[in-house]
């Protein structure tokens, strides 16, 4: 299962998140340049159980770089293909528990949640001389942070069916719900062998985000995350919307209700709508002009249903604004 997108917009830029997004293609940039120094450049900023366990092993490091590993490991990776994969998730997730938490605890919370993954294998594989890296186990966290915080939102995924692509909408309870237990199965799997992935760092990192983010509902807020807020405050609302319009008994006309800011009522938008329609989904342009009040009203002619009679009838959507 690819994910592609949620349905949950957010208030603000992620700023966090991108820049944590951008940091990780630097590292790997840094990475690939180290040429035949890699492996040991991953040794030492990679996290090595054995590091931590072994005398043999701990007596090459400082005590400043067995510090470092725990936050630097989280920022390499293995590949191009596994950058790109972490980067997507945290991409697609990331974003929404910024939006929820604020930059400043959102960072925070990231970090925390990348420590706490690498301590989990860390736990499982005590005397192991691999290195392990990516930020796979900080966005497991955010992963299970996004499954408490939005559970009935739904993910666009894309299942390849003998090479034919599928599209579907499943519920984030429904996805990350099975990505996590395909987490404990592979992780049980390899038990006892050597295997190139985290599995316990993923299972950590999930566990710890819940946990941490519950802590995070519970302690009382400095006041900066809403000062930071109000910069990082989007003037606009996503380009795309997905509206799920409604009719009633025999009327041929349907009903939604599209979402804009108070800039974008002042200044007037151009909105692409998608809308869902059995197996099919039809996109269209919608104009808002300026000077749109709240519960103002768009007609979309000949976009509602055609039955009973043989004329089409209209898409109404009504303007909700919202800061």
């Amino acid at each position: 299962m690819i994910p592609l997108r949620d349905a949950i917009p957010t208030k603000n830029y992620p700023v966090i998140n991108t820049a944590i997004i951008g940091i990780n293609v630097l590292v790997y940039l840094i990475q690939i340049g180290q040429g035949p120094a890699m492996g040991e450049f991953i040794y030492i900023y990679g996290l090595v159980p054995a590091r931590y366990s072994l005398p043999q092993f701990a007596s090459h490091f400082t005590a400043g770089q067995q510090v470092l590993s725990f936050f630097s490991f989280m920022f390499l990776h293995g590949g191009f293909w596994h950058l790109l994969g972490n980067m997507w998730s945290l991409y697609i997730f990331g974003d929404n528990v910024e939006d929820y938490l604020g930059p400043l605890r959102y960072l925070l919370f990231y970090l925390l949640c990348g420590v706490a993954s690498g301590l989990s294998h860390l736990l499982f594989n005590l005397n192991s001389d691999i290195a392990i890296i990516g930020a796979s186990g900080a966005i497991a966290g955010v992963m299970g942070a996004y499954f408490i915080l939005h559970p009935k939102s739904r993910i666009l995924t894309l299942i390849p069916i003998f090479f034919i692509p599928y599209f579907i909408e499943i519920p984030a309870f429904f996805f990350l719900g099975i990505w996590f237990v395909l987490q404990f199965i592979n992780a049980a799997a390899s038990r006892g062998s050597i295997s190139g992935i985290a599995w316990w760092a993923h299972i950590g990192g999930f566990i710890f985000g819940i946990i941490l983010l519950k802590l995070f509902l519970i302690l009382p807020q400095t006041g900066a995350t809403d000062k930071v807020r109000r910069v990082t405050a989007k003037k606009k609302t996503p380009r795309l919307q997905l509206i799920r319009p409604v009719g009633t008994g025999t009327d041929p006309h349907l009903y939604g209700t599209i979402v804009i800011t108070p800039y974008e009522a002042m200044m007037g938008a151009r909105k692409m709508v998608n809308i869902p329609q059995g197996f099919q989904k039809r996109l269209f342009n919608v104009v808002i002009p300026p000077g749109v009040q709240e519960g103002s009203v768009l007609r979309l002619k000949g976009l509602g249903r055609n039955y009973p009679s043989p004329i089409r009838g209209d898409l109404y959507l009504k303007v909700s604004i919202k800061s």
